[in-house]
């Protein structure tokens, strides 16, 4: 079948009210900056849903790229024919006579414009009786039918969709501002990044690497997981953070049990300034409430008092296996789990205080000049942009 059109619909988009527009503009702008290796296309935009103008492009590529893309629920492949009723019985006979194994059809007509002469219920009947008597072998089945045909007849034009092909749903990326993703390597990072983009934050991350006791391919995998939540939304810029000498540091002069907690408080201090300078406005993690003795409640108290920032815990919630779970569905488990290991293995205490206090935390940092430590290592920090482009043409070379 020759579609000419994809049918985008907006999902939880419609009940944005009187800032919808902002949120559709977005998302117009996210489909066209993903799909611009398709030059013969054309995004319209309208007020209750988005058209891919085709133009001889194969549908399928495209498709994959768009189920990507937060902010679309659903989508359709559509042929879009005037508002005649004879013109849209002939496509719709098309486009019954050529899908496969289809031995019974319904119909279902809407009808916004109202200006069009037939019902749509009426209009249900009238092309469904032409159908039937232009084909053999084929039924009406108005429950669980092989082939639903939707006839939305609007303003400008009708338009004919057989089947909705599910979407990333979610908010527009970049509709909600832009976070800094405290990014290890690990499974939980990745999968809290991706959850926060898909309510509409663009992302930045920071990794903190320490070597030589983190190596190269350490930082590689961190690399290629950003690579992949690139493809979920814009390109992104990751921040290297020399980690080492700050790391040995806190090992020498901490007392054992306290060194996790103040390793994590001076990655805290270090990101909301990179944060600052980048002018974003939150900090991501991808802690779990008791997953591990950094991730107690007390822990958490502990670790946040040295920052203002709003810390967004998409997972604080779930356990391991939920985790896990959404890292196997957007790809990015097979890279998290590459042995290769990152800077909170490096000085891992033997017995770490689970429920650290946070004025003994303050007594120990307070006899230790750290502060231009921190100043370095912001002067030694790498800033590595990932590009969206890299990663489409590589997805789009595995389904051609």
């Amino acid at each position: 079948m020759q579609y000419n059109h994809i049918v985008i619909r907006y999902g939880e988009l419609t009940l944005k009210g009187r800032n919808r527009k902002l949120f559709t503009t977005q998302l117009a702008q996210n489909v066209r900056q993903a799909l611009r290796s398709f030059p013969a296309i054309k995004v319209e935009k309208k007020r209750d849903r988005m058209y891919i103008v085709l133009n001889g492009e194969d549908p399928e590529p495209i498709i994959e790229i768009c189920r990507n893309i937060f902010g679309i629920q659903n989508m359709s492949l559509a042929i879009k024919v005037a508002n005649e009723v004879e013109d849209i019985k002939e496509q719709a006979l098309k486009l019954l006579i050529e899908t496969e194994n289809v031995e019974t059809f319904k119909i279902t007509t809407k009808r916004s414009n109202k200006d069009f002469p037939i019902g749509s219920q009426e209009f249900n009947h009238v092309l469904g009786g032409y159908l039937l008597s232009n084909t053999e072998g084929i039924t009406v089945d108005v429950h669980q039918p092989d082939l639903e045909i939707t006839v939305d007849i609007r303003t400008e034009a009708t338009y004919l969709t057989s089947k909705k092909i599910q979407g990333a749903a979610g908010l527009p990326v970049g509709s909600s501002g832009k976070s800094l993703l405290l990014l290890s390597g690990g499974i939980d990072s990745p999968v809290a990044g991706y959850l926060t983009m898909k309510r509409g934050v663009q992302l930045e991350a920071i990794h903190f690497h320490s070597p030589p006791y983190t190596s190269e391919r350490a930082k590689e995998k961190v690399l290629d997981l950003a690579e992949k939540l690139s493809f979920y939304g814009h390109s992104l810029k990751v921040h290297i953070v020399p980690f080492t000498a700050l790391q040995q540091k806190i090992h020498r002069e901490i007392p054992h049990g306290y060194s996790m907690t103040v390793m994590r408080r001076m990655m805290m201090r270090i990101s909301e300034a990179v944060a600052k300078k980048e002018g974003i406005l939150s900090l991501i993690t991808g802690e779990s409430l008791g997953q591990v003795a950094s991730q107690t409640m007390e822990s958490m108290h502990a670790i946040n008092a040295v920052t203002n920032y709003p810390v967004i815990r998409p997972l604080v919630a779930m356990d391991k296996e939920e985790i896990i779970s959404i890292s196997e569905q957007i790809n990015m488990y097979d890279i998290s789990i590459r042995p290769y290991e990152d800077c909170c293995t490096v000085f891992v205490p033997k017995d770490p205080k689970t429920k650290p206090r946070l004025e003994k935390v303050e007594q120990f940092e307070a006899n230790i000049a750290f502060e231009q430590d921190i100043e370095e290592i912001l002067e030694a920090t790498e800033t590595v942009k990932i590009e969206l482009k890299e990663k489409q043409e590589q997805e789009l070379d595995d389904l051609l």
